[in-house]
């Protein structure tokens, strides 16, 4: 549905972007993350139409957003961070505004109003000024707004910011909902929401998107270092047999399961984990306590995240597609 091919976008001597290639499919959520300044939301506003591009291509469904911009933008529902909206209009009669706009036939329009609010759930506000709302019911609108032209694409530049807890739970929620019937594309840095909402993950850094891939792709990038043991019996004798373990850095007790304790043990930076595990496994079984479990720790996404926005792009290598064992995927051509 969206198609991104050596976008550059240069201010003078400044590259906002650099040659960021990718694309989303049918019903699919993508998280664009990056850390602020890292070009996520210029890249969203050249995809939405708003911004022009120095150098590449975008398609949206099939259609050039340069050679033929109206009929992609209509293929395009784009939500900005910071929406713009009309305090002193009511919701309906705003929506109502948006969807002429937006160029949908009289004939549909209200029905078209009608099934944004309800996807929205923001039916029960119409009659309620903008202004009054709350900032989690303000997203809505905005999304509502997004919608009501029944795009194929939802372009999303930090729909949670700002919002509480509970109104970043439930906005998560209508974006999985509504990802049912759009492709979905997600800028951030909450590594939370990514989790929560998205299917793949884009990662741009300094301009440049330096990985992409799913999830559990992505988090084969960084090794934890980190090994949890559940433990029955003794567990201050467990946690000194693992510190006197050559290669073990440092071990924590994590919590307790009934009679077990659950230990994290974190090795060495040139230790081999795996004979190391196996070394520590004898040990403790030697010295008579009795293993449940052992596993090693999974890799978060902010670590994976750390390590690839703290260093240095490779200028030979300026995205890196992590794959599925399970299923691969094409890779972007460079």
């Amino acid at each position: 549905m969206i198609e991104v091919k050596h976008l550059t976008k240069s201010y003078g001597s400044v590259q906002a972007v650099h040659d960021v290639s990718f694309t989303v499919g049918d019903k699919e959520v993508v998280g664009f993350l990056g850390p602020n300044g890292a070009g996520k939301t210029t890249t969203l506003r050249i995809i939405a139409g708003f911004l022009g591009a120095t150098r590449g291509r975008v398609t949206v469904d099939g259609i050039d957003t340069v050679r033929d911009p109206v009929r992609a933008r209509y293929r395009i529902g784009y939500m900005p961070e910071n929406v713009p909206l009309y305090p002193e209009m009511r919701v309906g009669e705003y929506l109502q505004f948006r969807a002429e706009l937006k160029g949908v036939p009289r004939a549909r329009r209200k029905q078209a109003v009608e099934r944004a609010m309800d996807d929205v759930r923001i039916h029960d506000h119409a009659q309620v000024l903008i202004g009054n709302l709350s900032k989690g019911y303000r997203q809505r609108v905005g999304l509502a707004d997004a919608l009501v032209a029944r795009p194929s694409v939802l372009v999303l530049d930090e729909p949670t910011a700002g919002l509480d807890p509970n109104q970043i739970r439930e906005v998560r929620e209508l974006i999985r909902t509504v990802a049912e019937q759009h492709a979905v594309l997600l800028s951030t840095h909450i590594m939370s929401e990514v989790e929560a909402t998205c299917d793949r993950a884009l990662v741009i850094d300094r301009g440049r998107l330096v990985a992409q891939g799913t999830l559990d792709a992505l988090r084969t990038l960084r090794r934890s270092g980190a090994t949890r043991f559940v433990v029955r019996g003794d567990g201050a004798r467990a946690v000194e047999v693992l510190k006197n373990t050559g290669e073990i850095h440092d071990v924590r007790d994590v919590r307790r399961i009934a009679d077990a304790v659950v230990l994290e043990a974190r090795w060495a930076a040139m230790a081999d984990p795996t004979r190391e595990t196996e070394q520590a496994v004898h040990r403790l079984v030697a010295a008579d306590l009795k293993l449940q479990e052992v596993s090693p720790v999974k890799t978060s996404l902010e670590d994976v995240f750390a390590l690839l926005t703290e260093e240095e792009p490779r200028e030979s290598d300026p995205s890196v597609e992590v794959e599925d064992s399970a299923a691969s995927r094409e890779e972007v051509e460079p």
